[in-house]
């Protein structure tokens, strides 16, 4: 018996996601992953956490950017960290609804812990070998984008 699909995902260009990254080389391979994984959800990337919140908030060259529907989210980027961007999301009655998925290479407790209270709704530490990362995206696709019902 298969996964029926979402019947709410019925474009997935409604369902657009954001990656939050400032290594180049985790944003190349989120987008081949996203690529191999044949991800129909449109995959938007910043490079910082300031550039993260101004995409949310629409602001500076984010003014036609579409609201995402799910956000994934490295923890140790600069300008604003990762934790001042779930703070600042969890904080505002718009945003606080869009699922939060932790993707990053701490697995220190302390971190885990930080970004559960709050408010991640995940916490994933990147794999290292390109297709268990793969993999891990495609669950990420499986259970938030077909799966799950996604708040508007």
């Amino acid at each position: 018996m298969g996964i029926e699909k979402n019947k709410n995902i019925v474009n997935s260009d409604d369902y657009p996601v954001l990656l939050a990254e400032d290594n180049p080389d985790d944003i190349l391979i989120t987008q081949r992953a996203w690529k191999k994984g044949l991800i129909k959800n449109k995959l938007y990337v910043v490079k910082d956490g300031e550039e993260a919140l101004d995409f949310l908030y629409k602001k500076r060259k984010y003014l036609d950017v579409p609201k995402p529907s799910l956000m994934l989210l490295d923890l140790k980027m600069p300008k604003v960290d990762g934790f001042e961007v779930i703070q600042t999301i969890k904080g505002n009655d718009a945003l606080k609804r869009m699922p939060i998925i932790v993707l990053t290479t701490s697995n220190r407790h302390e971190d885990v812990n930080r970004a559960y209270e709050m408010g991640c709704n995940a916490y994933l530490v990147k794999p290292v070998l390109f297709d268990n990362f793969i993999k891990a995206v495609a669950e990420i696709q499986r259970f938030w984008l077909i799966l799950c019902e996604i708040p508007t």
